[in-house]
């Protein structure tokens, strides 16, 4: 029986992500797992690693390249757009996007929606010259 004790506290759904993430953003280039699990002190075993960037490989939030017989990985996306990836995920699979939106927009805070409107506005005017 192992002593759960010795473990640290259990990261919250998406905190490795960003940890690896933000890893990824420090290094000079594209970075192997095995530098990614040093950066992030070593107490990550290395397939917990290749998951979590298998995982953002999926998601479109890293790119890879063959490296010898590995891997090197290289950010395509920051946390917002991580974040972004999230709520389409989200959005797309629901059947009613109008009531999603809809209930979304009237749960924002009003300094929130005003900033939404003016980015909406932004993205309306970017075709128009």
């Amino acid at each position: 029986m192992t002593d759960r004790r010795q473990r640290g506290p259990r990261r919250g759904q998406g905190e490795l992500e960003a940890l690896v993430l933000s890893a990824l953003r420090e290094a000079d280039g594209p970075a192997s797992a095995g530098w990614v699990q040093e950066r992030l002190g070593g107490d990550l075993a290395y397939t917990t690693v290749i998951t979590i960037l298998t995982r953002l490989l999926a998601k479109d939030a890293v790119t890879r390249e063959r490296a010898g017989r590995s891997f090197v990985w290289t950010p395509a996306s920051d946390q917002a757009g991580l974040a972004a990836h999230k709520m389409r995920k989200v959005l797309d699979g629901q059947s009613d996007r109008e009531a999603v939106l809809a209930s979304f927009v009237t749960s924002l805070e009003p300094d929130d929606e005003r900033l939404l409107r003016e980015l909406l506005g932004q993205a309306g005017g970017e075709g128009e010259d």
